[in-house]
Order: C-alpha cells, then sequence, then structure tokens
C-alpha cells in the first residue's frame, strides 16, 4: 500500500460499498471465538474492522490474535455500509492484513496517566483524538490571522533569534557561545519588527519562537514559546491597535467554530463563542479600584496587576458586559519597557495594554516611541546605556512614522479556548526549566 493507495478514515463513509485499502494503528482488539473486531485509527478517524473467524485459524486470523495495541496496519477489505454499526455506520472486512510496525504489548501510559508521564511519551499522547485536536484547533487560528494580515497587506518576516544584545533587558536571557563572543536567544522580536516601519513595510507580522530564561513552574510558563507578533506604522494611538487586535480574534474564532466546532463539542465538550466587538476596554487604575472595592488588593510593590487580579477583573468583565476579553489600557510607565509611548499629558502612564481572556493575560500591546529624542531619554531613565542598543536607536535617525504592535502567547489563547489545564497540554513538546525531552 502507498499513500496514493490508501483511503483516509473519514473518506470511507462516501464512498460506495466495495474494496478498499486503509491504513492506521489498532486502538482496540476484540479477539473472539467466531469473529475477531479490530478498531483502527489514522489521523482521520477510526473504522472498525471486522473478519469471520475460519475454523482450525489461518495466518490472517493469528496474526490478529497476536497484535499489540499500538501496531500500525496496511489492510485491504470491503467496505460494507451498515447502520448497525455504532462506530460511523459503516465496517470493512478483512481480505488481507499486513503489520506495517509492531507496538511493544506494555503501553507506558495509560488514559489516567499523570501530565508529566504523558509529556514524557509525548508521541503516544497525541495519537488520542482530543489531544490531536489541539493542534488542528491551532492550525486553523494560525491559518486564520495569517489570512486576515494577508489580505489587508501585512507582510510577513522571520527575525532572528540569535542576537548581539538583549531585546528589551539583560533579565531572563539564555546566553549562548557564539564564536568568539556571545549571542542571546531572542526573548521577542520586538526590535526587529520595529525595524520593519523605517524600511517601509507598514505592517508586518511574524509566528515564531521566543525565549525567556524565567524559572517558573506556572501552567502558563514556559521558557520556549510560540510569540505572536505583529507591528504596523501610522497609527494614532494604542486604541487603532486595539482595534486590529480584536478583528484578529474574531476571524481567528470565527474559522475555529466553523471548522471544528463540533468536535470540540464532542471530543472536550466546550462550545466555541466567537467574540463580539469592540471588546471591553478598562484603564488598569479603575481595573484595579474594581477589584479593590470587591475587598480585593493587589499585594504588589509596583503598579501592576497581579494574576489573582486579572480573574477579579474578568469575572466583573463577564458578568458586567458578558464578554470573555477585556483590555487593561494605560499601565504605568514604571512598569513598561523604555520604547512605549508615554501619555502627552501624563508621562506617568503608557499608551500600552494587556489583553485579558478567561482571567489570563495573553497578549501586550503598545504604540511604540518613535521620537528618537524622546526614545533615548526613556531607556536612560529605565536604566539602559544607549551605547548597548545602538543598533536599535539607528532605526529611528532616519525618519520613522508612528507604529505599534502587540505581541502574544499562541499556546495560552489555545489553553483557555479549549479549557485545558496548562500550556503543556497545548504545546506540542513543551520546554520547561525541568523539560529538555523528548
Amino acid at each position: 500500500m502507498t499513500a496514493v493507495d490508501r483511503t483516509p478514515v473519514k473518506a470511507l463513509a462516501g464512498l460506495d460499498d466495495g474494496p478498499v485499502s486503509v491504513g492506521g494503528w489498532v486502538e482496540t482488539i476484540r479477539d473472539q471465538k467466531k469473529v475477531q473486531f479490530l478498531v483502527l485509527r489514522d489521523e482521520s478517524g477510526a473504522v472498525q474492522l471486522v473478519r469471520p473467524r475460519p475454523e482450525g485459524d489461518d495466518a490472517i486470523s493469528t496474526a490478529i490474535s497476536g497484535l499489540s495495541l499500538g501496531t500500525f496496519l496496511a489492510v485491504d477489505g470491503l467496505l460494507k455500509h451498515d447502520e448497525r454499526v455504532k462506530l460511523g455506520g459503516i465496517e470493512v472486512r478483512i481480505d488481507d492484513l499486513r503489520v506495517v510496525a509492531a507496538s511493544d504489548p506494555e503501553q507506558p501510559i495509560a488514559a489516567d496517566s499523570g501530565i508529566d508521564k504523558r509529556l514524557d511519551w509525548r508521541f503516544l499522547d497525541l495519537r488520542n483524538p482530543a489531544q490531536q485536536l489541539i493542534f488542528r484547533v491551532q492550525t486553523t487560528f494560525e491559518h486564520a490571522l495569517r489570512t486576515w494580515w494577508v489580505e489587508h497587506d501585512f507582510i510577513e518576516v522571520h527575525t532572528p533569534k540569535l542576537m548581539a544584545s538583549p531585546s528589551e533587558s539583560r533579565a531572563e536571557l539564555f546566553q549562548v557561545g557564539y564564536f568568539d563572543t556571545t549571542a542571546y536567544l531572542s526573548q521577542s522580536p520586538q526590535f526587529f519588527k520595529q525595524m520593519a516601519q523605517p524600511a517601509g513595510f507598514g505592517g508586518v507580522f511574524e509566528i515564531a519562537d521566543a525565549f525567556r530564561a524565567d524559572p517558573s513552574f506556572t501552567a502558563r510558563h514556559a521558557t520556549e514559546f510560540t510569540s505572536v507578533d505583529m507591528e504596523f506604522s501610522w497609527i494614532d494611538s494604542h486604541e487603532d491597535v486595539m482595534a486590529v487586535h480584536e478583528q484578529l480574534f474574531v476571524a481567528g474564532f470565527e474559522a475555529v467554530q466553523a471548522k471544528h466546532g463540533d468536535d470540540i463539542k464532542r471530543l472536550l465538550g466546550l462550545q466555541v463563542t466567537v467574540p463580539t466587538r469592540p471588546f471591553p476596554r478598562i484603564p488598569l487604575a479603575e481595573a484595579k479600584r474594581i477589584v479593590a472595592e470587591q475587598g480585593y488588593t493587589v499585594p504588589r510593590a509596583d503598579e501592576d496587576m497581579d494574576p489573582e487580579g486579572e480573574r477579579r477583573i474578568s469575572a466583573h468583565v463577564r458578568q458586567a458586559f458578558g464578554h470573555d476579553f477585556v483590555f487593561l489600557t494605560d499601565y504605568a510607565s514604571s512598569i513598561r519597557p523604555f520604547y512605549h509611548m508615554r501619555h502627552d499629558d501624563d508621562p506617568s502612564l503608557t499608551n500600552s495594554y494587556d489583553l485579558i481572556y478567561r482571567g489570563t493575560e495573553i497578549a501586550t500591546g503598545a504604540q511604540r516611541e518613535h521620537r528618537i529624542d524622546v526614545l533615548t531619554a526613556q531607556a536612560r531613565d529605565k536604566g539602559v546605556d544607549p551605547s548597548e542598543i545602538d543598533f536599535y536607536l539607528d532605526f529611528f535617525r532616519y525618519g520613522v512614522p508612528p507604529h505599534g504592535g502587540f505581541g502574544m502567547g499562541l499556546a495560552r489563547v489555545l489553553m483557555l479556548l479549549l479549557e485545558r489545564s496548562s500550556i503543556r497540554e497545548t504545546t506540542y513538546l513543551f520546554r520547561g526549566p525541568n523539560r529538555l525531552l523528548p
């Protein structure tokens, strides 16, 4: 059997009764005295295989009796539609069966295995249809974002992940030897997506890896993650960035609901809801006041919001506006990077936001400071030596339009959309402080 000969399981229901060839792995076996049943699963679905057992057995029946779960098979047989068959109303009567790759009889994980054990055997864990669905949803979501960007004349860029200097600060950086010097793994494409603005690209986007040497063991942190980034020119404020951000989410959720809504409901028991626009917007100071009136004071020494505060303001928004999303805006300049533009009338605040989804921060966006003198002063104010980022400041010395953008964690979005317990569930191969394998 070749890829051309093999019929995907999902296509069988649309065929007439007759000869077919299928291939996949053995999910269940019922080895009875008079008839043998297999459930064969491939990347598209599962189908029941059946073979009446001859008296005295033969090579095929003996082979079926010796199969282990997980073994990959190639099967030629006769497709038959039969409404009595619970699995899709079809079955394939086996004429010929070939073991392509046998599986060890002892499976290392089970349905009730914990997440760490499952991650040790991720390739087996991902055979679960619900786990595979996560990455089909991811594919559809990313494609919808890309489609929106391309249709709006954005350019996809691929920025370097090896950098001569930090992208934002010296904290949480991985250092690597680079010939006779030291390089840093990129925390974000921030500097280089901004470079596209004086280059005259206008809107740019990137979906790529980013790295944070953060020894966090929470459900929403990873040392290597997929960052969804966008930057575009000729904006008046961070409101323009938020407007595009919410349009992207509507496009992404509409695509996921249309293509996977039924499967998400069947396999995960969830209903995908496309968010309405505009998303609620609450200045950070007001959000902190709202949660304080509810009896919760954010226990931070700085002016930021904490995870519990994010959960509480999300609950408020859900109750008051019936919305899963909220933009927290106008963050204090004391807790924002030097390149965020500050308010003209109040330099203690920035033209920035965090996007909170179902109680968790998933993205940060802002209008960037494009005036070279102001940018340099803000860098010094933050303790950044301008000489160390001179290559970045060069981007602003020859003319640059006002611009802004956002960075967003893909795995967090999927975790919250599909109501998974951790980004370890929504990351193909997770990397954390204590995980470098597989």
